[in-house]
Protein backbone atom coordinates (compact mmCIF):
# COMPACT_ATOMS: atom_id res chain seq x y z
CA UNK A 1 0.00 0.00 0.00
CA UNK A 2 3.10 2.54 1.11
CA UNK A 3 3.77 1.78 -2.67
CA UNK A 4 0.82 3.67 -4.13
CA UNK A 5 1.15 5.95 -1.64
CA UNK A 6 4.11 7.02 -2.99
CA UNK A 7 3.35 6.17 -6.56
CA UNK A 8 -0.12 8.51 -6.05
CA UNK A 9 2.39 11.36 -4.61
CA UNK A 10 4.79 11.04 -7.48
CA UNK A 11 2.04 11.25 -10.25
CA UNK A 12 0.37 14.42 -8.61
CA UNK A 13 4.57 15.63 -8.55
CA UNK A 14 4.65 15.08 -12.35
CA UNK A 15 1.32 17.43 -12.83
CA UNK A 16 2.73 20.01 -10.96
CA UNK A 17 5.76 20.20 -12.84
CA UNK A 18 3.65 20.59 -15.77
CA UNK A 19 1.60 22.93 -14.86
CA UNK A 20 2.54 26.78 -15.58
CA UNK A 21 1.37 28.60 -12.93
CA UNK A 22 -0.92 32.11 -13.64
CA UNK A 23 -3.91 33.27 -12.08
CA UNK A 24 -6.16 30.84 -14.14
CA UNK A 25 -4.45 28.01 -12.92
CA UNK A 26 -3.90 28.59 -9.22
CA UNK A 27 -6.85 27.14 -7.86
CA UNK A 28 -5.79 23.75 -9.96
CA UNK A 29 -2.25 23.82 -8.13
CA UNK A 30 -3.73 24.91 -5.10
CA UNK A 31 -5.49 21.29 -5.36
CA UNK A 32 -2.41 19.13 -6.42
CA UNK A 33 -0.27 20.81 -3.65
CA UNK A 34 -3.22 20.29 -0.99
CA UNK A 35 -3.16 16.00 -2.25
CA UNK A 36 0.35 15.92 -1.92
CA UNK A 37 0.41 17.15 1.40
CA UNK A 38 -2.32 15.04 3.01
CA UNK A 39 -1.21 11.78 0.94
CA UNK A 40 2.49 12.54 2.68
CA UNK A 41 0.89 13.29 5.90
CA UNK A 42 -0.57 9.82 5.11
CA UNK A 43 2.51 8.14 4.33
CA UNK A 44 4.44 9.39 7.39
CA UNK A 45 1.92 8.47 9.97
CA UNK A 46 1.65 4.87 8.59
CA UNK A 47 5.21 4.72 8.42
CA UNK A 48 5.58 5.76 12.12
CA UNK A 49 2.80 3.70 13.28
CA UNK A 50 4.17 0.79 11.19
CA UNK A 51 7.31 0.77 13.75
CA UNK A 52 7.00 -2.96 14.38
CA UNK A 53 6.02 -2.93 17.80
CA UNK A 54 8.86 -0.08 18.63
CA UNK A 55 7.73 2.97 20.05
CA UNK A 56 10.39 4.88 17.86
CA UNK A 57 13.33 6.43 20.22
CA UNK A 58 12.44 7.76 23.18
CA UNK A 59 15.07 10.59 23.97
CA UNK A 60 14.43 11.89 27.57
CA UNK A 61 15.12 15.98 27.33
CA UNK A 62 17.54 17.46 29.72
CA UNK A 63 19.75 20.55 30.08
CA UNK A 64 18.28 23.78 28.79
CA UNK A 65 17.82 22.83 25.43
CA UNK A 66 18.17 20.21 22.93
CA UNK A 67 20.53 20.26 19.35
CA UNK A 68 19.93 17.28 16.96
CA UNK A 69 22.82 16.38 14.51
CA UNK A 70 21.05 15.86 10.92
CA UNK A 71 23.14 13.92 8.22
CA UNK A 72 23.64 11.11 6.21
CA UNK A 73 25.99 7.72 7.87
CA UNK A 74 29.45 8.77 7.82
CA UNK A 75 29.46 12.04 7.65
CA UNK A 76 31.57 12.09 10.94
CA UNK A 77 28.37 13.07 13.56
CA UNK A 78 29.68 10.55 16.44
CA UNK A 79 33.15 12.24 15.97
CA UNK A 80 31.82 15.72 16.49
CA UNK A 81 29.43 14.66 19.44
CA UNK A 82 32.71 13.38 21.16
CA UNK A 83 34.71 16.54 20.49
CA UNK A 84 32.08 19.10 21.61
CA UNK A 85 31.18 16.73 24.49
CA UNK A 86 33.30 13.72 25.77
CA UNK A 87 30.31 11.03 25.18
CA UNK A 88 32.00 8.17 23.59
CA UNK A 89 29.71 7.74 20.48
CA UNK A 90 31.07 4.19 18.62
CA UNK A 91 33.21 5.74 15.28
CA UNK A 92 33.43 3.79 12.77
CA UNK A 93 34.81 4.89 9.12
CA UNK A 94 31.60 3.35 7.56
CA UNK A 95 28.15 3.69 7.31
CA UNK A 96 25.26 3.51 10.15
CA UNK A 97 27.69 3.17 13.12
CA UNK A 98 24.87 4.82 15.41
CA UNK A 99 21.98 2.47 15.99
CA UNK A 100 20.52 4.24 18.73
CA UNK A 101 20.22 7.73 19.64
CA UNK A 102 22.90 8.66 21.54
CA UNK A 103 22.50 11.83 24.26
CA UNK A 104 25.61 14.00 25.02
CA UNK A 105 25.69 17.13 27.29
CA UNK A 106 27.82 20.31 25.57
CA UNK A 107 28.44 23.27 28.13
CA UNK A 108 28.77 26.91 27.10
CA UNK A 109 28.49 29.89 28.08
CA UNK A 110 26.71 28.66 30.87
CA UNK A 111 24.02 26.96 29.24
CA UNK A 112 23.98 23.23 29.10
CA UNK A 113 23.02 21.70 25.83
CA UNK A 114 21.87 18.16 25.05
CA UNK A 115 23.25 17.29 21.34
CA UNK A 116 21.57 13.99 20.14
CA UNK A 117 23.49 12.17 17.53
CA UNK A 118 20.64 9.92 15.27
CA UNK A 119 21.17 7.37 12.97
CA UNK A 120 22.15 9.08 9.66
CA UNK A 121 18.80 10.21 7.51
CA UNK A 122 18.43 8.68 4.32
CA UNK A 123 16.37 9.76 1.24
CA UNK A 124 13.23 8.53 1.64
CA UNK A 125 13.05 8.91 5.76
CA UNK A 126 9.78 10.43 5.97
CA UNK A 127 8.29 7.61 4.04
CA UNK A 128 9.78 5.23 6.88
CA UNK A 129 13.06 4.41 4.95
CA UNK A 130 15.97 3.08 7.40
CA UNK A 131 14.98 3.85 10.72
CA UNK A 132 13.52 7.01 9.51
CA UNK A 133 10.30 7.13 11.41
CA UNK A 134 12.36 7.03 14.73
CA UNK A 135 14.40 9.76 13.80
CA UNK A 136 12.28 11.68 12.62
CA UNK A 137 10.33 11.96 15.62
CA UNK A 138 13.47 13.08 17.74
CA UNK A 139 14.43 15.78 14.96
CA UNK A 140 10.69 16.89 15.34
CA UNK A 141 10.74 17.57 19.01
CA UNK A 142 14.56 19.09 19.05
CA UNK A 143 14.83 22.52 19.69
CA UNK A 144 17.71 23.16 16.66
CA UNK A 145 18.75 20.64 13.88
CA UNK A 146 22.65 21.17 12.75
CA UNK A 147 22.71 19.78 9.07
CA UNK A 148 25.84 17.86 9.00
CA UNK A 149 27.17 17.23 5.61
CA UNK A 150 30.86 16.30 4.63
CA UNK A 151 32.42 18.57 1.98
CA UNK A 152 32.64 15.42 -0.23
CA UNK A 153 28.86 15.67 -0.68
CA UNK A 154 27.64 18.90 -0.67
CA UNK A 155 24.54 18.32 -2.72
CA UNK A 156 23.47 15.80 0.32
CA UNK A 157 22.42 19.59 1.86
CA UNK A 158 19.18 19.15 -0.82
CA UNK A 159 18.27 15.51 -0.03
CA UNK A 160 18.40 16.27 3.83
CA UNK A 161 16.46 19.68 3.43
CA UNK A 162 13.67 17.98 1.55
CA UNK A 163 13.18 14.82 4.01
CA UNK A 164 12.83 17.45 6.71
CA UNK A 165 10.24 19.20 4.94
CA UNK A 166 8.33 15.87 3.66
CA UNK A 167 8.61 15.40 7.27
CA UNK A 168 7.11 18.05 8.41
CA UNK A 169 9.66 19.93 9.65
CA UNK A 170 9.79 23.95 8.55
CA UNK A 171 13.35 25.53 9.11
CA UNK A 172 14.06 28.97 9.56
CA UNK A 173 10.93 30.54 9.26
CA UNK A 174 8.37 31.57 11.03
CA UNK A 175 4.92 30.08 11.91
CA UNK A 176 2.63 31.75 9.53
CA UNK A 177 -0.35 33.42 11.69
CA UNK A 178 -3.30 31.60 9.94
CA UNK A 179 -6.69 31.15 12.08
CA UNK A 180 -9.25 28.44 10.93
CA UNK A 181 -12.19 28.18 12.55
CA UNK A 182 -14.60 25.64 11.71
CA UNK A 183 -18.49 26.37 11.53
CA UNK A 184 -21.63 24.89 10.54
CA UNK A 185 -23.14 26.88 8.23
CA UNK A 186 -21.75 29.88 6.01
CA UNK A 187 -19.16 28.56 3.66
CA UNK A 188 -15.80 30.22 3.79
CA UNK A 189 -14.79 33.26 4.72
CA UNK A 190 -11.65 34.92 4.23
CA UNK A 191 -10.04 37.81 6.24
CA UNK A 192 -6.91 39.02 6.08
CA UNK A 193 -4.75 41.77 7.86
CA UNK A 194 -1.87 43.34 5.33
CA UNK A 195 -1.45 42.26 2.07
CA UNK A 196 -2.92 38.98 0.74
CA UNK A 197 -1.60 37.17 -2.52
CA UNK A 198 -4.03 34.26 -1.94
CA UNK A 199 -7.61 34.26 -3.31
CA UNK A 200 -10.58 33.17 -1.81
CA UNK A 201 -10.89 30.70 -4.71
CA UNK A 202 -7.38 28.90 -4.07
CA UNK A 203 -8.36 28.92 -0.40
CA UNK A 204 -11.79 27.72 -0.72
CA UNK A 205 -9.92 24.36 -2.74
CA UNK A 206 -7.17 23.86 -0.54
CA UNK A 207 -9.84 23.55 2.01
CA UNK A 208 -12.18 21.54 0.18
CA UNK A 209 -9.22 18.85 -0.22
CA UNK A 210 -9.55 18.53 3.50
CA UNK A 211 -13.75 18.42 4.15
CA UNK A 212 -14.00 21.69 4.96
CA UNK A 213 -16.74 23.48 3.65
CA UNK A 214 -17.44 26.52 6.21
CA UNK A 215 -15.06 28.26 7.91
CA UNK A 216 -13.94 31.01 9.07
CA UNK A 217 -10.20 32.26 7.90
CA UNK A 218 -8.06 34.83 9.32
CA UNK A 219 -4.29 35.12 8.18
CA UNK A 220 -2.66 37.87 9.37
CA UNK A 221 0.38 39.17 6.98
CA UNK A 222 1.20 37.41 3.63
CA UNK A 223 0.75 33.49 2.89
CA UNK A 224 1.61 31.44 0.12
CA UNK A 225 -0.17 27.85 -0.36
CA UNK A 226 2.46 25.95 1.16
CA UNK A 227 1.92 28.14 4.30
CA UNK A 228 -1.93 27.70 4.28
CA UNK A 229 -1.61 24.01 3.47
CA UNK A 230 0.68 23.53 6.43
CA UNK A 231 -1.94 25.19 8.54
CA UNK A 232 -5.10 22.80 7.28
CA UNK A 233 -2.44 20.07 8.12
CA UNK A 234 -1.71 21.78 11.46
CA UNK A 235 0.96 19.36 12.14
CA UNK A 236 4.16 20.96 11.23
CA UNK A 237 7.10 21.89 13.83
CA UNK A 238 9.39 25.39 12.84
CA UNK A 239 12.68 24.86 14.20
CA UNK A 240 15.67 26.91 13.77
CA UNK A 241 18.35 25.44 11.58
CA UNK A 242 22.10 25.88 10.19
CA UNK A 243 24.42 24.08 8.19
CA UNK A 244 27.85 22.41 8.90
CA UNK A 245 30.50 21.14 6.33
CA UNK A 246 32.92 18.81 8.14
CA UNK A 247 35.92 17.21 7.09
CA UNK A 248 37.33 20.17 5.95
CA UNK A 249 41.14 19.16 6.60
CA UNK A 250 40.72 16.85 3.66
CA UNK A 251 40.63 19.66 1.09
CA UNK A 252 42.72 22.67 -0.05
CA UNK A 253 41.48 25.81 1.41
CA UNK A 254 40.54 27.18 -2.48
CA UNK A 255 38.00 23.94 -2.77
CA UNK A 256 36.69 24.73 1.04
CA UNK A 257 35.95 28.47 -0.33
CA UNK A 258 34.11 27.18 -2.91
CA UNK A 259 31.86 24.80 -1.32
CA UNK A 260 30.96 27.42 1.41
CA UNK A 261 30.47 29.92 -1.41
CA UNK A 262 28.17 27.50 -3.56
CA UNK A 263 25.95 26.44 -0.36
CA UNK A 264 25.48 29.66 0.91
CA UNK A 265 24.46 30.50 -2.76
CA UNK A 266 22.20 27.88 -2.95
CA UNK A 267 20.53 27.83 0.27
CA UNK A 268 21.07 31.28 1.59
CA UNK A 269 22.31 29.65 4.96
CA UNK A 270 26.21 30.54 5.36
CA UNK A 271 27.27 27.64 6.48
CA UNK A 272 29.97 26.75 9.34
CA UNK A 273 33.07 25.07 7.84
CA UNK A 274 34.72 22.89 10.80
CA UNK A 275 36.78 19.56 10.93
CA UNK A 276 35.84 17.83 14.30
CA UNK A 277 38.78 15.23 13.67
CA UNK A 278 41.57 17.87 14.10
CA UNK A 279 38.70 20.16 16.28
CA UNK A 280 38.96 22.58 13.54
CA UNK A 281 36.18 25.57 14.09
CA UNK A 282 34.74 24.06 17.49
CA UNK A 283 34.24 27.19 19.35
CA UNK A 284 32.95 28.86 16.17
CA UNK A 285 30.13 25.98 16.19
CA UNK A 286 29.71 25.91 19.79
CA UNK A 287 29.01 29.86 19.90
CA UNK A 288 26.48 29.20 16.13
CA UNK A 289 24.81 26.16 18.47
CA UNK A 290 24.22 28.94 21.12
CA UNK A 291 22.94 31.85 19.22
CA UNK A 292 21.05 29.76 17.31
CA UNK A 293 19.05 28.65 20.36
CA UNK A 294 18.25 32.02 21.22
CA UNK A 295 19.52 32.29 24.45
CA UNK A 296 19.73 34.95 26.87
CA UNK A 297 20.33 35.20 30.64
CA UNK A 298 18.19 36.11 34.13
CA UNK A 299 19.98 36.88 36.89
CA UNK A 300 18.21 35.52 40.19
CA UNK A 301 17.62 37.86 43.61
CA UNK A 302 16.14 36.38 46.25
CA UNK A 303 14.14 38.34 48.70
CA UNK A 304 16.49 40.93 50.44
CA UNK A 305 19.45 39.74 49.54
CA UNK A 306 21.79 40.78 46.43
CA UNK A 307 21.62 39.30 42.81
CA UNK A 308 23.94 36.41 41.60
CA UNK A 309 25.66 38.17 39.06
CA UNK A 310 27.99 35.40 38.50
CA UNK A 311 25.47 32.26 37.59
CA UNK A 312 23.02 33.38 35.12
CA UNK A 313 20.01 31.66 34.41
CA UNK A 314 19.93 30.52 31.04
CA UNK A 315 16.51 30.44 29.24
CA UNK A 316 15.39 31.16 25.77
CA UNK A 317 14.51 34.76 24.09
CA UNK A 318 11.14 35.80 25.23
CA UNK A 319 10.70 33.90 27.92
CA UNK A 320 7.95 35.14 30.62
CA UNK A 321 7.95 35.49 34.50
CA UNK A 322 6.14 32.00 34.30
CA UNK A 323 8.77 30.40 31.82
CA UNK A 324 11.02 30.92 34.72
CA UNK A 325 9.13 30.17 37.35
CA UNK A 326 8.36 26.70 35.67
CA UNK A 327 12.58 25.90 35.30
CA UNK A 328 13.09 26.52 39.20
CA UNK A 329 10.67 24.91 40.92
CA UNK A 330 6.93 23.51 39.31
CA UNK A 331 5.08 25.00 42.96
CA UNK A 332 6.23 28.55 42.60
CA UNK A 333 3.71 28.77 39.80
CA UNK A 334 1.03 28.06 41.75
CA UNK A 335 2.71 29.60 44.94
CA UNK A 336 3.30 33.22 42.78
CA UNK A 337 2.44 36.04 44.21
CA UNK A 338 4.16 39.31 42.18
CA UNK A 339 7.92 39.54 41.10
CA UNK A 340 10.35 42.73 40.88
CA UNK A 341 12.38 43.35 37.59
CA UNK A 342 15.63 45.83 37.39
CA UNK A 343 16.52 46.05 33.84
CA UNK A 344 15.62 46.68 30.20
CA UNK A 345 12.24 45.10 30.07
CA UNK A 346 10.66 47.44 32.68
CA UNK A 347 10.24 51.34 32.92
CA UNK A 348 11.91 51.56 36.16
CA UNK A 349 14.59 49.38 38.47
CA UNK A 350 12.67 47.14 41.15
CA UNK A 351 8.97 47.40 38.97
CA UNK A 352 6.85 45.04 40.05
CA UNK A 353 5.52 42.92 37.54
CA UNK A 354 3.30 40.01 36.87
CA UNK A 355 3.75 36.32 36.05
CA UNK A 356 3.04 36.71 32.04
CA UNK A 357 5.81 39.89 31.99
CA UNK A 358 8.14 38.97 29.33
CA UNK A 359 11.79 39.37 29.88
CA UNK A 360 15.28 40.24 28.02
CA UNK A 361 18.78 39.48 28.12
CA UNK A 362 20.32 40.60 31.61
CA UNK A 363 17.46 41.42 33.30
CA UNK A 364 17.33 40.65 37.32
CA UNK A 365 14.35 39.31 38.90
CA UNK A 366 13.17 38.51 42.00
CA UNK A 367 10.00 36.34 42.44
CA UNK A 368 7.56 36.54 45.59
CA UNK A 369 5.83 33.43 46.61
CA UNK A 370 3.34 33.04 49.61
CA UNK A 371 5.31 30.73 52.41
Amino acid sequence: MAGSLEEQIAELEAELTKTPYNKATSKHIGRIKAKIAKFRDEAVNRAMKSGGGGEGYSVKKSGDASAVLVGFPSTGKSTLLNKLTGTESAVGAYAFTTLTVVPGALEHKGAKIQLLDIPGLIAGAAMGKGRGKEVIGVVRSADIIIILVDVFNGQHVNVLLRELYNAGIRINVPKPDITIKKSSVGGIRLSAVGTLDLDIEEVRTILSESKMMNADVLIRGNATQEDFIDAVQGNRVYVPAFIAVNKVDLVTKAQSDEIERTIKERFGIAPLMISAHVGYHMEELKDAIYDCLGFMRVYLKPQNEEADLDVPLIVRTGSTVEDVCNKLHRDFVRRFRYARVWGDSVKHGGQRVGISHSLVDGDILSIIIEH
